[in-house]
């Protein structure tokens, strides 16, 4: 089983609550930033380009958690284990009763490791990009590979849950990401997320593939699905690979960062509100939606497209048995 009961529990409760409310549009994810700082200069990301100086505090991490009410808190960064509050925010959140991703790059989670506490409702999710050789390209740091592998098994020996996300770029090889997945199997890890990469506004590097591209390198992955323990859903894949085409969902998961409510969505930026109501009420959603915007183009990053699967799901009995065997599934 890839998501406990309680998690599709939690999640169809927050579905029905929204409905009954009229909302048609509401948060499932919730991408807290408490710091831009970070160990890495990734290529394909622009954190460390936007406000790298400024944190937050952790209570104004929590009122963004309570004024969008999302059941799901992915938090990252930057690299969230350099923010001093760390270990505070995530007891606070799972007091909560939040379903809690900690994304790291896992050059500080060994020592994390030794101070948290497992906890079922939190994942420490680490990013792979590749085998050592193309992930150290991508983050700059020779040894990062070998040092976030070494994180992963001590992870898990200690009891976390543990998943790994991995940026597909222009130049990865289908054999070589095959390889990674059997490896992070090996070692033991609860599932993988996949996604293709974004051409950021402010990411120059020629990394990026057009969504023609992208189609084709997710074909040639079409095995790979049914081999390993992804977090992707098989919807999404199919959406990868071009089999069907489903909208975005960019109001599934707002982003609150040291600038405030990032508008429209993680990777898209045309400014920022102080309020999550401000953010709702002050962005063109429908334009999103649509993908009208000439930056959404090239876009089938999961954020927005798995969002809309959950949509898809409580709306088609059909999906919604499919999500159920797929969940039930190795």
């Amino acid at each position: 089983m890839r998501f406990q009961p309680s998690f599709y529990g939690t999640m169809t409760g927050h579905f029905l609550k929204n409905r009954l409310k009229g909302k048609k549009r509401f948060p499932l994810v919730l991408m807290l930033e408490p710091t831009h700082r970070c160990n890495l200069a990734c290529a394909g990301c622009d954190r460390i380009r936007t406000a790298a100086d400024r944190e937050l505090h952790v209570s104004d991490c929590l009122r963004a958690v309570e004024e969008c009410g999302a059941p799901v808190v992915a938090v990252t960064g930057g690299e969230p284990l350099l923010y001093g509050q760390i270990k505070l925010l995530l007891e606070e959140l799972l007091s909560r009763g939040k379903y809690v991703y900690l994304c790291t790059n896992g050059l500080l989670a060994g020592d994390f490791i030794d101070d948290m506490l497992p906890h079922p409702n939190l994942t420490l999710n680490f990013h792979l990009d590749g085998m050592a050789k193309t992930h150290e390209v991508i983050t700059g740091r020779p040894g990062s590979f070998n040092t976030s592998m070494s994180a992963i098994s001590k992870a898990k020996k200690h009891g976390f849950k543990v998943s790994t996300n991995t940026t597909v770029y222009k130049n990865t090889g289908a054999a070589e990401l095959e390889e990674l997945f059997c490896l992070l199997t090996s070692a033991g890890v609860d599932g993988m997320l996949v996604s293709p990469g974004f051409a950021y506004q402010s990411v120059s590097e020629d990394i990026f593939s057009t969504r023609a591209d992208i189609i084709n390198k997710f074909r040639q992955l079409q095995s790979v699905f049914s081999k390993f323990r992804f977090m992707n859903t098989p919807i999404y894949a199919d959406f990868l690979q071009g089999r069907m085409d489903i909208p975005c969902t960019p109001w599934g998961n707002p982003t609150f960062g040291p600038l405030g409510w990032k508008s429209p969505c993680y990777l898209v930026t045309d400014g920022y509100h102080e309020t999550y109501e401000g953010l709702m009420s002050g962005t063109d959603w429908k334009k999103y939606e649509k993908g009208a915007d000439p930056r959404c183009k090239n876009c089938m990053v999961h954020g927005g497209y798995e969002t809309t699967v959950m949509r898809l799901a409580f709306s088609s009995p059909k999906v919604m048995m499919r999500m159920i065997k797929w969940n039930l599934g190795k």
